[in-house]
């Protein structure tokens, strides 16, 4: 049963009938209705109610009822604080957010229960714990507002404080959802846009007065310290600036306290990278496959990236080709000192560098747990260490030729204070939690250092009084010891009862002793009983002074955090450029481009003999009308024409042995047939949907690949279809085209425009088999073998027998009357294709009466190799 929940009342009761444990927990969780509420008690996180029964549910945990409140049995589930992370991060893998309530009261202080307070409420998207994050993978939270057709997008990376912006047309709201991949999405509650119901995993909707642009613009402001956000380049980004005002305090309010580690605002412009659509991105698999498996993809292949920052730099670079071509080829000139392209391929540098970095921690999603006061011990050891092995990457780099490799050593220039600060402070090997004590170095805070003295010298410290007691008194028997009931005691005999000191004050009487307590040792015992106590105290006092120190590193720190992963992405570019023997692409103010044995880098790797073709495209061959078999090839050279484009674009090195790559400002694909039936879509509306928003967005700078549009309906249909389109592209669009077909009609289109050149994928038959050659041609293929590779499929000989026969009478109009052939008109098997088979063949040939035994097992031999 679901309870109706408010401040003062909770399933139709007065808040105040129930027990002041309830009241209490009542009152936090009418602030968090919609999450799941984990109340610590002691040493174990309590779900109450219907929270309880969705937790037991979700983590599979135990489900009990203890007791009563306001007459209703208190449903309970819990999980030990120790182990909290590990259902958090199941939650947040389900989507769901969880509002963690501790404990902030001293036991005894009040009457009644102990003080509770929300500490942190984690979200899909705010998610900074280690435990919690994919480490290769970046977080974002999201937030989107539209007015007038505009859209206004605000992401945050919380785990490294990177804050972005941008307004575009509507249009792309399926498009920046693929490219960003948010794990949680925030919209105004009025927002009706059923696309981003489907798009979002976790969507919030929130109040729209907090999508006010004055209001974002009032808290940035705020918190970087600036009279406006014209410095940023945010003027007039008025929807754009909506959306942050509400994804900045989402962000604020679940952590609980100001976001340092947000020290800038990037706004994001549309021309900043080449335009890749949604359908795009997943046909030219960048970082998943159709399928949605993580393998194999651009991404899978290049990842050679020995720190997870790397990974994710490389991830976003795959995502993002650059349209400055001068920034685009920075990259390359890095990558080519790395490998040593202009000093005969030694690779000395890239492997120092590589080695230098594996031992480096994530500095950037550590830097921001300090900025938010949650970094764990051993991740300031990490951090610590990493900084000391900047040195190692000065001298792998030496001095660099490359203007970026010199940037980026300039930037992990080493941080001396805050490096010498954490060596003095933290621990060789720190404990996991501040709890365990062990954190704190020896020798950094010297009251720390007497009482952690106090707990491992207790027993010299005792020896040692007693012998200077034994002196000081002349009493040899006289002995100190401790006991848990009467805590430290010197004992004297009555026998040497006159010869105590007056300092003595007596503890206790036994039969045969007296038992004693002097300053000194009540003094250590006050020290020694409460030692361990105060000394966690300490260290967790010292812990978040330190913290604080090093919050005033951030800069540094993220500085730092850029630096090493964009290094450890170009040397994973360098690290394959090598490994595969890829080259540095050439760009070039004239339209076109110009490769020469390409190859697709992922398929390559999958397949034996990899056949590379050239591509030549320019202003007077604008368009390739690319023919040939089924299997053939014909997708797979498309899209290593885009890949090598889009990896000239990124950065890195291109596998072909030459690459010569023209202005552009997209790439557009429209391959593969697939419905969506969530939205409605047949497959060929789909194929009809991607081409449109081709026809309406590509440039003469676009790169389109267009691969058997119109398949999806009639034959006469599609034709149609096709040749207008192709022809819309020649006319309208003047893109760079790849445009593969079936339709032999449209090799005619080379006739009309010189422009459409016709090139084929070959295939020859070798034994009534097929063979494709996956050599790139000019000229029209001769035919498709589509009935060849329906052989190869396993289709019955049967139904590829009587296939042949009905196309050959479509072919030669044999059949029917009229514009059309009659394809169900009944066909008599001639008598040839009846003895087609070459086992048919020779078996005809063979007289058996004149066969001696030998030649007979030999012909049977000969049949049974046929055969097979």
């Amino acid at each position: 049963m679901k309870n109706d929940l408010t401040q003062s009342s909770w399933g139709g009761q007065p808040l105040e009938s129930h027990t002041p444990m309830m009241q209490q927990y009542l009152r936090i969780k009418a602030q968090h209705p919609d999450q799941l509420l984990f109340y610590r008690m002691g040493d174990f996180y309590e779900l109450f109610f219907d929270d309880a029964e969705k937790a037991a549910r979700l983590l599979d945990i135990t489900l009990t009822t203890r007791g009563q409140s306001a007459g209703q049995p208190i449903k309970m589930a819990g999980v030990p604080f120790h182990a909290v992370e590990q259902y958090l991060a199941r939650l947040v893998k389900l989507g769901e957010s969880v509002v963690i309530a501790e404990q902030v009261g001293e036991p005894g202080a009040t009457k009644g229960p102990m003080e509770r307070a929300v500490s942190r409420i984690v979200t899909p998207g705010t998610v900074t714990d280690a435990a919690l994050l994919d480490d290769r993978t970046d977080s974002l939270l999201l937030a989107a507002s539209l007015h007038r057709g505009m859209l206004g997008l605000a992401w945050l990376n919380l785990a490294n404080g990177d804050l972005r912006v941008m307004e575009c047309p509507s249009e792309q709201l399926q498009a920046q959802f693929e490219r960003l991949r948010p794990a949680e999405v925030l919209v105004p509650d009025a927002l009706a846009l059923p696309l981003i119901e489907t798009l979002s995993p976790v969507l919030r909707r929130l109040a729209d007065w907090q999508f006010d642009a004055e209001t974002g613009e009032r808290l940035l402001t705020g918190h970087f310290g600036t009279r406006d956000l014209a410095g940023f380049g945010a003027e007039g980004l008025s929807v754009g600036l909506g959306a942050a005002a509400a994804l900045f305090d989402y962000a604020r309010t679940t952590q609980r306290q100001s976001l340092e580690h947000i020290t800038g605002l990037r706004v994001e412009r549309e021309a900043e990278y080449l335009r890749l659509d949604a359908a795009t991105r997943r046909n030219l698999e960048l970082t998943e496959t159709l399928r949605g498996d993580p393998a194999p993809t651009l991404m899978s292949l290049l990842d050679g990236c020995v720190t997870s920052m790397g990974s994710r730099w490389l991830r976003h670079a795959l995502h993002h080709p650059l349209r400055d071509r001068g920034y685009a080829a920075a990259r390359h000139s890095a990558v080519g000192e790395l490998i040593g392209a202009e000093t005969d391929g030694d690779t000395r540098m890239l492997s120092q560098a590589r080695t230098a970095l594996r031992g480096v921690a994530d500095v950037d999603r550590i830097t921001a747990r300090i900025a938010l006061r949650s970094a764990r011990p051993r991740d300031l050891a990490a951090l610590r260490d990493s900084l000391a092995r900047l040195p190692e990457l000065h001298d792998a780099l030496g001095q660099p030729q490359s203007a970026m490799l010199a940037e980026l050593l300039g930037a992990l220039a080493v941080p001396d204070d805050a490096l010498h600060l954490m060596i003095q402070a933290v621990a060789a090997e720190p404990a996991a939690a501040v709890r365990d004590g062990g954190v704190i170095a020896t020798g950094y805070d010297a009251e720390l250092d007497e009482l952690r003295g106090i707990q491992t010298n207790c027993g010299e410290f005792l020896l040692a009084l007693e012998t200077r007691e034994r002196e000081r008194t002349g009493i040899t028997s006289l002995k100190v010891e401790f006991n848990k009931v009467h805590g430290f005691y010197i004992e004297v005999s009555h026998a040497n009862a006159e010869k105590v000191p007056d300092d003595y004050r007596r503890r206790q009487t036994l039969k045969n002793a007296e038992r004693y307590i002097t300053p000194e040792l009540k003094a250590f015992e006050d020290k020694a009983l409460s030692a361990q106590e105060r000394a966690l105290a300490r260290e967790k006092m010292l812990y978040e002074a330190l913290l604080e120190q090093l919050a005033t590193h951030i800069g540094t720190f993220q500085r730092i955090a850029r630096a090493l992963a964009c290094l450890d992405g170009l040397a994973a570019f360098g690290d394959a450029a090598s490994r595969y023997g890829y080259v540095r692409p050439e760009f070039s103010d004239q339209p076109g481009m110009e490769i020469i044995a390409g190859r697709h880098p992922v398929v390559e790797r999958q397949v034996e003999n990899f056949i590379p073709n050239d591509c030549r495209l320019s202003p007077t061959r604008r368009m390739l009308m690319i023919t040939g078999p089924n299997m053939g090839g014909k997708s797979t050279f498309m899209r290593q024409v885009a890949l090598i484009a889009l990896l000239a674009h990124v950065g890195a090195f291109v596998p072909a042995r030459s690459a010569r790559i023209g202005p552009l400002d997209a790439i557009f694909t429209r391959i593969g047939a697939s419905d969506d039936l969530a939205s409605g879509r047949s497959t060929f509306m789909v194929e009809m949907t991607e081409a449109s928003a081709i026809l309406h967005g590509a440039t003469e700078q676009s790169l389109v690949l267009m691969d058997e549009i119109g398949r999806g309906t009639s034959t006469f249909d599609g034709l149609a279809l096709a040749f207008a389109i192709a022809r819309h592209l020649l006319d309208k669009n003047r893109c760079q085209t790849l445009f593969s077909t079936h339709y032999f009609e449209l090799t005619r289109l080379n006739g009309d425009y010189p422009e459409c050149a016709n090139v084929h994928l070959d295939a020859v038959e070798h034994a009534h088999r097929i063979v494709f050659l996956h050599a790139l041609e000019e000229g029209p293929a001769s035919q498709s073998y589509g009935i060849e590779v329906a052989a190869l499929a396993g289709i019955p000989g049967a139904v590829i027998r009587d296939a042949k026969r009905r196309l050959r009478a479509l072919e030669n109009r044999e059949v029917g009357a009229g514009p059309q052939p009659d394809l169900f008109a009944a066909l008599p098997e001639p008598e040839d294709e009846k003895l087609s088979h070459p086992v048919l063949t020779a078996l005809a040939g063979i007289d058996p009466d004149s066969l001696s035994p030998r030649e007979a097992l030999e012909h049977l031999y000969s049949l049974k190799r046929m055969a097979s």
